[in-house]
């Protein structure tokens, strides 16, 4: 049977917590002042990108070692580790909308709501904590 390998998890754990560090200090920015400047939208969605991204790879990690399945998409990686008890169905849900956005940025859709990516810093700051903590939780580190 396969195993989780913590170390890569505690890894990308200490990432996401890096940079949600870095994303608080633009959590008192005001969407007028997100909007007219290119350069902190960039740092922003950057931020974003690379949190949402490491979480699903927290995800398909944990489906592919604990439960040798891979989910049909990243969507469905929060929601099979809903399914799985991991992380409650219902937060699950909940989280997994990230993965729009992540796709959004990371393909670079010409129609980016950045209202949307806005909103999505104070949405991360609350979620991906829980997140983490349920992980950490679950694998008892």
């Amino acid at each position: 049977m396969p195993i989780i390998d913590i170390e890569l998890i505690t890894r990308k754990i200490k990432f996401i917590n890096e940079d949600l560090k870095n994303l608080s200090l633009f959590k008192n920015c005001s969407l007028s002042d997100y909007l007219k400047d290119d350069l902190k939208k960039a740092a922003i969605e950057r931020i974003l990108e690379k949190i949402i991204n490491r979480i699903i790879d927290i995800n398909y990690h944990i489906l592919k070692e604990e439960y040798e399945t891979m989910p049909e998409d990243y969507y469905n990686s929060f929601i099979d580790l809903g399914k799985k008890m991991v992380i409650p169905p219902s937060f699950a849900k909940e989280i997994a909308e990230s993965t729009g956005l992540r796709n959004a940025l990371a393909h670079e859709y010409e129609t980016i709501d950045d209202k949307k990516v806005y909103e999505s810093i104070k949405i991360a700051l609350v979620q991906v904590p829980k997140y983490l903590k349920l992980i950490v939780k679950f694998l008892k580190i």
